[in-house]
């Protein structure tokens, strides 16, 4: 992904960011997830007072990539609280899933864009692949 997609696809991101629900810790975060097809999906940050229950901004614009009927994704952007930060554990699974290892991910690193592909956050995904039945 060139600089000015993956600075529209923060700024997508960024947009989100403003209508985050997180109330509990004040840690706003928006993602946006673009498909092979080149559209764009966003999501915000949802906090639940059962904390557990909360969901992440990455999961919600990939989940409503999929219920758009996407299934690959080619590039992910998050920005995440002031000083920002890189996707959780569980999402870079979850983004494993519907990219793959050249998958672009976009996150502000003590202040400065940083772009990393998926083969690099999560080097060992889970997947049908390495399933005994797959």
């Amino acid at each position: 992904m060139d600089s000015p997609s993956r600075a529209a696809l923060l700024k997508h991101a960024r947009a989100a960011q403003d209508r985050a629900y997180a109330p509990y810790s004040g840690f706003r975060v928006g993602a946006a997830v673009e498909t092979d097809d080149g559209a764009v999906y966003t999501g915000v940050n949802v906090e639940n007072a059962s904390y557990g229950l909360s969901i992440c901004a990455e999961r919600v614009a990939l989940c409503a990539a999929v219920a758009a009927g996407a299934r690959r994704i080619s590039a992910v952007a998050v920005v995440a609280g002031d000083a920002g930060g890189a996707p959780c554990g569980a999402c870079r699974q979850f983004l494993a899933e519907f990219g793959d290892a050249a998958t672009t991910v976009t996150f502000y690193d003590g202040g400065a864009p940083t772009t990393l592909t998926l083969a690099d956050l999560l080097p060992h995904p889970f997947g049908l692949e390495a399933s005994p039945e797959g």
